[in-house]
């Protein structure tokens, strides 16, 4: 039996994936800043903020993440987005926070996160204006903007790709690595410029994560095209390093509810970050339950690291699966079709043997499915709605 369970993680994690090459040399390439062992769990300002944000916002979110219980299942960063700083630098050249939104300064601000067990993330562009153009972006202070940032306390840094005058991102982005791990601060180095020139082939000796996709929007057609496009990347990811579809959407309100929890999903089981993008100091009760759903999330903060991927379609309708610790697997059975449809996982489709014997958890019932199952597993899936187990092999 330990042969075989030996033999299945392996053929998970090289053989389903028919990657090995790919994966056995990026292994070898592990982030030096110890950060990023799991995919990074937390909050961003920009879904559904924008450029309106201040720092009530900030401190009131960081409270938000506590009184809900989010931070408990496991989400600790609280980013700041894009449009915290004044347009120009000050006389030494230094980011400045913009005195009409940030009037305690960022110091202060990473103080309070810092207080209710948080950690507070900020944002910077590899150009000389972030997206937005109301503030600098890094390019050509580097060092000192990292050295700024670690100065105030911050732990995280999403750097963006605008303005950059045409330099390669290989040129550009290694050099705020560099700044960062010199700055006397562990900060999570999370790269954002759009998946340009497939960064998942060169960011992993460099970030913690990196964007494979552009700019998510909270409808159907922009969940179901970043998860394909994030999904050629599998192979990449892995304890340091992690594929980055861009933030969740749910709560955001322009989905239905079994459209976010496929969202939601999906993107645990890709190991994607988990950084939620609505509002959580009025999110409701079924957007908590969604993104509070701490079994799916376990499967994401999986120690193994290995990204789940599609393994099988028929149509619009799919079985994506990853290999998780202890010899488990997680699968999801994700209709994206308009009509309600049933849908099967084949063992042979998921790296299981043929004849195995399988306890399936249902991890959005929260139980267990009444009897073993062998050799398939087929369930009833509501239109655009996802189930998603996970499965124990049984010794007989």
């Amino acid at each position: 039996m330990k042969m075989v369970s030996v033999f299945l993680v392996c053929f998970f994690v090289i053989g389903l994936w028919n990657e090995a090459n790919a994966t056995s040399t990026i292994h070898r390439h592990l982030s030096s800043n110890g950060l990023g062992r799991t995919p990074q769990m937390g909050w961003n300002s920009w879904n559904h903020f924008g450029c309106n944000i201040d720092d009530n916002i900030i401190r009131g979110t960081a409270d938000a993440m506590v009184s809900t219980g989010l931070s408990k299942v496991g989400y600790k960063y609280v980013n700041i987005d894009d449009c915290w700083a004044e347009q120009y630098r000050d006389a030494q050249g230094n980011l400045v926070p913009k005195t009409s939104t940030f009037p305690s300064g960022m110091k202060a601000l990473a103080d309070y996160v810092h207080s209710k067990g948080l950690k507070l993330g900020i944002y910077s562009d590899a150009g000389s204006n972030t997206c937005s153009n109301t503030m600098p972006g890094s390019l050509g202070h580097e060092e000192q903007d990292a050295r700024t940032f670690a100065s105030w306390g911050i732990d995280y840094l999403k750097y963006d790709n605008c303005n950059n005058g045409g330099i390669s991102p290989q040129s550009r982005y290694p050099i705020m690595s560099k700044a960062l791990a010199e700055s006397g601060r562990p900060i999570f180095y999370s790269m954002c410029e759009w998946g340009d020139q497939n960064p998942a082939t060169w960011a992993p000796t460099i970030a913690n994560s990196w964007r494979t996709t552009g700019d998510i929007q909270d409808k159907w057609e922009s969940i179901t095209a970043l998860a394909d496009q994030n999904n050629q990347w599998a192979a990449y990811a892995r304890p340091g390093g992690w594929n980055d579809p861009d933030m969740l959407e749910v709560g955001n309100g322009n989905m239905n509810t079994e459209e976010y929890r496929s969202h939601f999903s999906i993107w645990a089981l890709m190991k994607a970050p988990l950084l939620i993008g609505c509002d959580i100091r009025s999110a409701s009760s079924e957007t908590l339950q969604i993104v509070g759903n701490k079994e799916v999330i376990n499967v994401n903060q999986d120690l193994l690291g290995v990204q789940g991927k599609k393994v099988s379609q028929q149509g619009n309708l799919e079985v994506w699966a990853g290999p998780l610790s202890n010899n488990r697997v997680a699968i999801v059975l994700w209709n994206r079709s308009g009509w309600q449809a049933s849908i099967t996982a084949r063992w042979t489709d998921i790296g299981l043997p043929y004849n195995a014997v399988v306890q399936a958890r249902d991890l959005w019932a929260h139980k267990y499915l009444p009897s073993y199952l062998k050799g398939s597993l087929t369930s009833t899936v509501a239109s655009h709605g996802c189930k998603m187990y996970i499965l124990n092999r049984i010794s007989r």
